[in-house]
Formats: C-alpha cells, sequence, structure tokens
C-alpha cells in the first residue's frame, strides 16, 4: 500500500466565497467523487480547510502499490475542468481507524 496526503489548491484565494456557476457545479462532482474513493476505501478522510489565508482542500489516500495518485487526482472533475491543482505528499505509513 502507498499513503499520501494530497492538498487541493483552488485557483484563488477567495474561491469559496466567488465560485462561478460551472465551478459550483464542478465543486459538486468534486465532492461525489471524492465520496466514491471513500466508499471504496482509496480515501481514508477528505474535507475543506478553512485558512484565513485561502481555503484549501485535504484529502488521505490509501492506494494499491500499483495505483498512480496522479492518476486518481487528475480525474477528479475539477481539475479535468482546470481549477486549481492538487500537491501530493508521500507518507511513510497511515495509521486509521476502521
Amino acid at each position: 500500500m502507498k499513503y499520501y496526503l494530497c492538498k487541493y489548491l483552488p485557483p484563488r484565494s477567495d474561491f469559496l466565497a466567488t465560485m462561478t456557476d460551472d465551478e459550483k457545479i464542478w465543486m459538486g462532482q468534486h465532492g461525489a467523487y471524492l465520496d466514491k474513493l471513500l466508499a471504496k476505501g482509496q480515501i481514508v478522510a477528505h474535507g475543506p480547510v478553512m485558512d484565513p489565508n485561502g481555503g484549501y482542500g485535504v484529502s488521505l489516500y490509501r492506494i494499491d502499490d500499483d495505483q498512480d495518485i496522479e492518476a486518481l487526482t487528475g480525474q477528479d472533475p475539477i481539475v479535468k475542468n482546470g481549477v486549481g491543482h492538487y500537491e501530493h505528499f508521500s507518507m511513510l505509513h497511515l495509521h486509521a481507524r476502521d
């Protein structure tokens, strides 16, 4: 297994307050995509971080050795539509409650 902390960085610091109608749709699809990976056990947890300098998203991944984290986050609808990007941080291990 491989483990990652992934940080979704929106395109602007006030993104949550200034989303366009299209961006709101894509963010809904983004949440559904992450929930699907959560249900499959590939994500352990995910959610928004309300940083006063600009919010961002965090997700913890637990994936098989043959899976590519960039391929998974690249399929996120918000990223596919060109709205923000992910940073990926490899973790040595991840202890989680089942």
